[in-house]
């Protein structure tokens, strides 16, 4: 199960790579201990329309599978998603897509991308709210991923558009400055 998050992953990445500057993204504190960091560019456009700008900071915990998870809030309906900094949206799973109140259609469905499973198809959307730790941000793009995907996706279309996110050991912050 774990090649269909890869597969999709890899399918959505190139949009990362344009979003994330290239480069060395380690360097070293002062105590000697190496740190990653990605930046995330905000755009300033999105930043002042946004009416929930939220300037703190929100940590997670690397989970003992080694991925991060953050419990976020679509329009207003509670949904645990994996952290995917390649993917370029968020990815939701029929049942959560279902619970936030998204309904599609089977004609609906299209190739959005391709992986190393193969092609992965979805529907696109976008998602009126999505609020986590206190960072809300509005008119967010998705896809709904009707079938292979069992937990949903935190992508770019969201950590695009807060202020930055780092990595240091087994902590994940998200920031809003």
């Amino acid at each position: 199960m774990l090649g269909k998050y890869v597969a999709f992953a890899i399918g959505v990445c190139g949009f990362a790579l344009l979003i994330v500057p290239s480069g060395d993204n380690q360097f070293a504190t002062e105590s000697g201990q190496e740190r990653e960091v990605m930046s995330v560019h905000v755009d300033p456009a999105r930043q002042q329309s946004s009416n929930a700008w939220y300037s703190g900071d929100h940590t997670l915990q690397r989970e003992m599978d080694g991925h991060f998870y953050a419990n976020a809030y679509v329009s207003g309906t509670p949904i645990r998603m994996m952290v995917d900094t390649g993917a370029s949206v968020i990815a939701l799973t029929a049942n959560d897509a279902s619970d936030a109140g998204l309904y599609w259609d089977n004609s609906e469905v299209r190739h959005i991308g391709s992986g190393a499973s193969g092609a992965v198809y979805g529907v696109p959307t976008n998602l009126a709210e999505v609020e986590i730790g206190g960072m809300v941000r509005h008119n967010v793009d998705a896809v709904i991923i009707p079938d292979g995907l069992e937990i949903s996706l935190l992508g770019q279309s969201y950590l695009a558009q807060i202020g930055s996110v780092e990595i240091n050991g087994s902590q994940m912050v998200m920031s809003g400055n």
